[in-house]
């Protein structure tokens, strides 16, 4: 076996196999015959979502014609585009927004009508009447867009207002008999997870809405995912003991139905995210998240017992019933990188698409390994390791890998052990990674959540040095070859991680956050108080701002940074990442920056993605001395 240093061994993974292997599967939903429904992102597509139709003996479909793409923008992150109805889809076109209509066979049609400035997420068919109900979110002369939940009159598209008056809405559900409409909602300056509530409004024979009532959730505990049973009894997901657990709206007000030290749920950062669904009217089959891992449960909702199931699937996003089975995308909360079915009967699993199948062997494929390391304050931080692992090369004796410190986005969200090419890009080139899930991140309850808030920018940091430092002290890592990579609020943590004496030699951020003021003035409206928490009340505790926004530090920063941009990106805006750049360069800092055109907040296009990773790879060996 040839001897080579760590960090330049010749991969089988990539940059254009593993671009070809970006498809993600999003929302999932069963028609009355039992084919499944799937969102597909390809990035050979020029980042296009396509509507896939597998049939219950697994042959594949595409239904939505090019170049028509299923992808909402509310909220600027959208979720759930499209609806399964009888002989029809309804989707939101990426394009404009709006909402289409396709009759099977056919090509789609614009059903929404009048309404150019307004986009849709989530909609749902009214069983008594013929409307539909969507999560909407109008755009015009005001800094703020206005949200509300539209119905849209199937005959003649036309939309209206059904409920309106609050600054968010999500997750609408009609009761069997429709003669009740629930939903979510807050305001600014909560985020779903810190504060949304669960409301249900009375339906006349019109539809219109005569009564509103107030179920659950507040800044103390927030409500997730309304769903109806059979029976039409009112379930939910509310947080009791910091933890997201199922309830319901009984004779005499909310029952508590599960008490699990574990998330039945996840922030809501995409909007029609399905994480549990009824199989019976006794049954309820779901996603419970643990300390970075989600593991598929059965719910019995008359006595509250949770039985976790096909604990061998190595981590789930959605879901969706039929029968006794239930498909689920292995992959993070918001899409997947296969979809497997589960027999409930049985537990047999049959796996419907793999993005990933024929992309590595198995001899090559570094596992995830559980780390908890002590971090500031005497408390605990965790993250999943990475060791190289490659089947063609060994190491020099003695030596030990450079160590990537990856952090996730969000920040509130997390990272799992999902099968990620990313990291498998650079564990086969001999790179250890540590992908961190700091104080903050969600799946460990909401102390741990909540732990970030006024500390943004200072734990998170923390956490990611107390991790590369115990691998180093740990013998698993070299100490004096130190990465970090992050996108979003992850490359925010970057910056902030370079400043000082840092023990990272260099860092990559990928469309990050540099200046927070600038954030509070510019970013779109889901997020626009969202650093209230975080950091503290502006224009008040505008010092912290300062005090904590790299843009305003590029003189405690010596270390090589290389920044990656979306140019249409409407939550990080471009000039964010260029004014620091050009910052960096000007003090004779070693800072490249890439821009893409066309691209959004987070890369789609192959060609993209094939850039970044090549680029990054290059430009992390340079700074270390490593010639492959």
């Amino acid at each position: 076996m040839p001897v080579a240093n760590y960090g330049t061994w010749e991969s089988p993974l990539t940059s254009e196999v593993l671009a070809r292997g970006n498809v993600r599967y999003g929302s999932l939903e069963f028609d009355a015959a039992g084919s499944l429904y799937t969102t597909e992102l390809r990035s050979l597509e020029e980042g296009r979502t396509a509507i896939v139709r597998i049939a219950r003996d697994g042959t594949r479909e595409d239904v939505l014609p090019a170049p028509f793409s299923a992808r909402s923008r509310v909220h600027e992150y959208g979720g759930r585009s499209v609806l399964v109805g009888r002989d029809v889809l309804y989707f939101t076109s990426q394009a404009d927004q709006q909402l289409y209509r396709m009759p099977f066979g056919r090509e789609p049609q614009l059903l929404t009508q009048g309404t150019p400035s307004t986009r849709y997420a989530e909609p749902i068919a009214d069983p008594k009447r013929p409307r539909l109900i969507a999560v909407a979110e109008r755009h015009g002369e005001a800094r703020e867009p206005q949200n509300f939940l539209a119905q849209i009159d199937l005959a003649s598209g036309a939309v209206e207002p059904l409920v309106s008056g609050r600054a968010f809405y999500a997750a609408p559900a009609f009761s069997p008999d429709g003669s009740t409409l629930a939903f979510l909602c807050w305001d600014h300056p909560h985020m779903p997870w810190d504060g949304a509530e669960l409301w249900i409004a009375k339906l006349s024979a019109t539809g219109s809405v005569s009564q509103l009532h107030r179920i659950a959730g507040d800044h103390t505990g927030s409500a997730l995912q309304p769903t109806y049973a059979p029976d039409g009894t009112l379930y939910f997901a509310f947080e009791a003991d910091g933890y997201w657990n199922l309830h319901r709206l009984g004779a005499k007000g909310i029952e508590r139905v599960t008490t699990v030290r574990s998330e039945l749920g996840a922030p809501l950062w995409a909007l029609g995210a399905t994480h549990w669904a009824f199989v019976d009217a006794r049954t309820v089959v779901g996603i419970h998240f643990e300390r970075g891992r989600a593991r598929l449960s059965r719910i019995d909702v008359t006595n509250g017992e949770v039985k976790f199931i096909a604990d061998s699937l190595p981590y789930l996003g959605q879901l969706a019933v039929h029968g006794h089975d239930v498909v689920v995308a292995t992959g993070w909360s918001g899409s997947g990188a296969a979809l497997v079915r589960v027999s409930l009967d049985d537990g047999t699993q049959t796996t419907l698409a793999n993005a990933h199948a024929g992309l590595l062997e198995d001899a090559d494929v570094s596992s995830p390994e559980p780390v908890e390391f002590r971090t500031s304050h005497g408390e605990t931080s965790f993250g999943f390791f990475y060791a190289p692992r490659n089947q063609r090369f060994t190491a020099p004796s003695g030596t030990l890998p450079p160590l990537i410190v990856v952090v996730h986005g969000g920040p509130t969200a997390s990272t799992s052990t999902a099968l990620s090419p990313t990291v498998q890009f650079f564990t086969t080139r001999g790179f250890a990674l540590l992908d961190v899930n700091y104080r903050g991140s969600s799946g460990y309850g909401r102390k741990y959540r909540d732990r970030l808030y006024g500390q943004w920018g200072v734990i998170d940091v923390e956490d990611c040095l107390a991790g590369a430092r115990y691998l180093a002290e740990q013998g698993r890592v070299d100490g004096a070859r130190l990465l970090i990579r992050g996108g979003s609020a992850g490359g925010y943590t970057v910056l902030q991680a370079l400043q000082g004496e840092s023990v990272f030699a260099a860092g990559a951020c990928h469309y990050g956050i540099s200046d927070l003021e600038a954030l509070t003035r510019d970013t779109h409206k889901f997020e626009s108080h969202y650093d209230r928490f975080l950091v503290g009340p502006y224009p008040e505790r505008r010092d912290l701002f300062v005090a904590r926004s790299p843009i305003h530090h590029v003189d405690r920063i010596a270390r090589p940074v290389v920044f990656f941009q979306g140019l249409d990106d409407k939550v990080v805006p471009a000039d964010q990442t260029e004014r620091m750049a050009v910052a960096l360069r000007a003090r004779g800092v070693t800072a490249e920056y890439h821009g893409y055109a066309g691209e959004q907040h987070g890369f789609r296009k192959a060609e993209t993605i094939r850039h970044v990773l090549e680029t990054e790879l290059v430009f992390f060996r340079k700074i270390l001395g490593l010639s492959p």
